[in-house]
């Protein structure tokens, strides 16, 4: 149907697409629910814009109306920290990268914390496919290290992903960013560790997953290094990735989110940052979407 319909719509083909009368659209384009222009001096449509909007028709709520003040999404323990000590009064609610953003369509929180992989990037066209017309910002907030987090001295020797056929593994949620990182790498470098990997236990934030090798019920976690400098752990280092984080618009300009972004540009985040280990912050705040 797409294919079929004009580039800009007129008021007449509007209501013949909706199946209502022209009165109705514009009711719609005075109260500024349905995408519109008057650049020619009357009421056109962009296709493209109507299409998403009636994709997303009968959503609730709206990404402008008021949410809990929550972070979703991916945890990190330097973010839970500044979450904590800006005073921004924010919460956090924690439990992977993909369940952030179903989470952020239901409205259960401000704004996802994120480490999606893509080809050669992170997040920006997951996010791009996603939210194309809404009001959301996605903001990088900084680089992490991640790799093989060992109990003391190494003792299963690792130095690669391709050293893990036959360990025991911390496994992640589906929904988590380590664990989509996790499989497009050994798809790379060892296909077929994965499917020959023992069925361990699964941690569902990186605190967990580090946790499981303190206590010794794991061999390694596929995690972060300033996890395993928190529980004193060794760590072999394989990659870099970028956290991001995904807002909504109006959330971004509204007291929580902004003394956090405050707080995260402040010297007590920079020293904060270097304590805990496995972070570069230096393009902290560049803007890597900006939907709507």
């Amino acid at each position: 149907m797409s294919n079929d319909l004009p580039q800009f719509l007129t008021t007449r083909e509007m209501a013949d697409l909706l199946r209502v009368k022209e009165r109705k659209i514009y009711d719609l384009a005075a109260t500024g629910e349905i995408p519109h222009s008057r650049a020619t001096g009357k009421l056109i449509f962009p296709r493209d814009l109507v299409l998403a909007w009636i994709d997303r028709a009968g959503e609730a709520p709206t990404l402008e109306a008021e949410r809990p003040h929550v972070i979703l999404g991916s945890h990190d323990p330097l973010l839970e920290w500044a979450a904590r000590e800006s005073g921004s009064g924010l919460a956090t609610l924690f439990d992977g990268s993909l369940d952030g953003l179903d989470r952020f369509d239901d409205g259960k929180g401000i704004a996802v914390g994120l480490h999606v992989p893509e080809g050669e990037g992170w997040n920006a066209e997951t996010v791009r496919v996603r939210y194309r017309y809404r009001p959301v910002v996605l903001v990088e907030w900084f680089w992490r290290s991640r790799g093989l987090i060992v109990q003391p001295g190494n003792p299963k020797n690792l130095s690669k992903l391709a050293d893990l056929g036959g360990i025991n593994l911390v496994r992640r949620q589906p929904s988590a960013g380590s664990q989509l990182l996790l499989e497009k790498l050994l798809g790379e470098e060892a296909p077929d560790i994965l499917a020959r990997m023992p069925e361990g236990r699964i941690a569902r934030d990186e605190r967990e997953a580090a946790l499981a090798v303190l206590d010794g019920s794991a061999d390694a976690a596929f995690g972060l290094e300033a996890s395993a400098r928190q529980f004193k752990l060794d760590f072999v280092p394989v990659c870099e990735e970028r956290f991001d984080m995904l807002v909504s618009r109006r959330d971004w300009f509204e007291r929580p989110f902004q003394a956090l972004l405050a707080f995260c540009r402040s010297p007590a985040f920079a020293e904060m940052s270097a304590r805990f280990g496995g972070y570069r912050i230096e393009h902290f705040g560049t803007v890597r979407f900006n939907g709507g």
